[in-house]
This record gives structure tokens, C-alpha cells and sequence, in this order.
């Protein structure tokens, strides 16, 4: 079968398309036909060497949607079921392997495209909103990285719960359109939104800030966030650590959380399941979506790559890997 693999670390050029053996199905996983994949931030970190974990040669990727082809014959998931699944052994390939666990059957309403853009960002979200954060619908919320894939779930999720209090930030001034358009009036770039945040809350600070970027955004976060507010720290698209220090937190009352999707799919996948749950209804109902889709075939996975390198765009990057059910 086709697959992009890599022998080293390295820039885009280290990603080619190679023909690698069919994956063989073990106890409690299901094979998957992939139609569609992600490419996420953690793809482009461990491209790098910035997750190096591994050994070469090996695939990216961690979500597919696709056709189930194989189960267990006592597993729910049955061999053609449509799902979106986070998979074992990366995703840039035609064939991938799943923990069935980690294994979402899909209505027929909603399309692998839609799934394979939306899923995985809008999991992640509700984990944030609703399990770590624990946002009530009196605070103030800042929202950075807000036109990418989980910034746009986020604002969705937080306005569809009633949340009104929302003030977004984005890495370049010609995203911020495409934010107002998802119903946020207050949008900011890094550069200064810690004055903003302080102007329109009358100093008092935002309660709760989700920092998927670190670096010195994340030192400008606690320049705005709240007494007894919550910072909650989730990646580091910057590629920089977040600049922080004890007495950022104990004088104020102030917390830190952290979550990782990834360790989460290995420690806690019952936690997962629960969000997909309210998700896939939100989609079926057509009142989740994402609203900007960039798709690429496989075999142009290096121009995926230097897209969201480049910081570009806003919304998704979606991978159209083949079969017969291409949506």
C-alpha cells in the first residue's frame, strides 16, 4: 500500500511517498481504509525532531476517517462502518491500524471530509472547555491561535454553551476577518492583546486563557490573566517553551493546567469518547462545522506541510488519501 514515510528528521523534503506492507490487525484493533487524515501541529513537531520518540522509518499523522475493513467479530465496530479514528503507527497511509477504543462510528449525515477536519480539533475542544478549564458562563475567555482548526472549535463550542464574554487573538492582522466571522467582535494579534484584555475588562483580566502558541505568549497571557483566573497550556506551535515562573501563580491565586490529546489516547481514552459523543450530535446537527477546509492529496503532503508552516491560512489542513467514498 502507498504511504508517506520519513528515514530522518528534517524539513518537508524528508516526507516521500513509498509502497510500506499492509498493517496486520492485532487483539482489540480494527484496520481502517483511510479516506481522509489531519495534519496538525504535533505532524510538523515530530517532521522535526521535536517529538523524538520513534524509530525510522515512520509515518505521521494521528486521526483518520475511513472504512473499517477488519474488526474483531465481537467488536461494536463492524468491517464497513464509516468512522473517525485517532490510529496506532501514524496516518499518512492508505491502510492504518486502531486501538478500537479510540474508534467513532459516523452518521451517514456527516462526510469523512467534514469528520476528518473537524473531529479531532472539536474533541480536543470540549475537553478543554468542559473538563479542564470548567468555564462558567460569567467569564472572560481569550482564545489564542483562533483562526486555526482548534481555535475555530473553540469559539463554536464556547458560543453554543452560551458564552458571551469571548476575546480571540491570532498571529497575523489580515486573520482576523475570518474570526469575526465566527461571531467574535474582540480579536487581537499577539502583540497586543494584554492591554486590550486589561481595557475591556476594566483591568480585572481574563478568567480563564487557552494557550496553544507558548513562547512569549504565554508570558504575555499571565500579563492579563485574572486573580484566582486559569491558564490552560496545551501545545507549543511557537515551538518555544512558555515563559513562566512560581510567582506567577501563588500571590494571585492563579492556576496552570495543562492537557495533552495524546497522552490522554494512551492513559484515558474513556475520557475521549465522552466529548466525541457530544460532538458527533453537535455535527449531525449541523451546528458545528469548520468553517475553512484546505485539502491536499497525498502525495502533495510536502505543500500541506510548508502551508502550515508558513501560518498562512485559517481553519484545516486535511490530507485526501483515496478510495471509493472521496467527499
Amino acid at each position: 500500500m502507498r504511504a508517506v514515510i520519513q528515514k530522518q528528521y528534517g524539513d518537508v523534503n524528508v516526507l516521500q511517498m513509498d509502497d510500506v506492507v499492509m498493517p496486520i490487525r492485532q487483539s482489540g484493533e480494527v484496520l481502517i481504509r483511510a479516506v481522509w487524515t489531519g495534519v496538525n501541529f504535533t505532524d510538523i513537531k515530530q517532521r522535526r525532531g521535536g517529538k523524538a520518540t520513534g524509530t525510522f522509518p515512520f509515518v505521521l499523522g494521528v486521526d483518520v476517517s475511513g472504512i473499517v475493513v477488519d474488526a474483531d467479530p465481537s467488536s461494536a465496530i463492524k468491517v464497513g462502518d464509516r468512522v473517525m479514528a485517532f490510529v496506532l503507527d501514524g496516518s499518512y497511509k492508505e491502510v492504518v491500524r486502531a486501538d478500537e477504543r479510540l474508534v467513532y462510528s459516523l452518521p451517514e449525515t456527516i462526510s469523512l471530509r467534514d469528520a476528518a477536519a473537524g473531529m479531532l480539533t472539536s474533541i480536543l475542544s470540549e475537553i478543554l472547555l468542559t473538563q479542564i478549564a470548567q468555564v462558567k458562563l460569567k467569564d472572560t475567555i481569550v482564545i489564542h491561535s483562533a483562526a486555526g482548526g482548534v481555535g475555530s472549535m473553540l469559539i463554536q463550542l464556547a458560543r453554543l454553551k452560551g458564552m458571551t464574554r469571548l476575546i480571540a487573538t491570532v498571529g497575523h492582522a489580515d486573520k482576523i476577518p475570518y474570526v469575526h466571522a465566527l461571531g467574535i467582535q474582540n480579536v487581537f494579534t499577539y502583540n497586543d492583546f494584554p492591554e486590550k484584555v486589561k481595557e475591556l475588562t476594566v483591568d480585572k483580566g481574563a478568567d480563564v486563557i487557552f494557550d496553544s502558541v507558548a513562547g512569549y505568549v504565554t508570558r504575555k497571557s499571565l500579563d492579563c490573566l485574572a486573580y484566582y483566573g486559569t491558564l490552560v497550556q496545551f501545545g507549543n506551535s511557537s515551538g518555544e517553551a512558555g515563559e513562566l515562573s512560581t510567582t506567577d501563580v501563588h500571590a494571585s491565586c492563579r492556576t496552570i493546567r495543562g492537557f495533552s490529546l495524546g497522552t490522554t489516547r494512551q492513559l484515558d481514552p474513556e475520557r475521549i469518547r465522552t466529548a466525541a459523543s457530544y460532538v458527533l450530535t453537535l455535527f449531525e446537527e449541523n451546528k458545528l462545522k469548520m468553517p475553512m477546509i484546505h485539502e491536499f492529496p497525498l502525495e502533495e503532503v510536502q505543500k500541506a506541510h510548508r502551508l502550515m508552516e508558513s501560518r498562512q491560512y485559517q481553519g484545516k489542513i486535511v490530507l485526501r488519501i483515496g478510495g471509493d467514498e472521496i467527499e
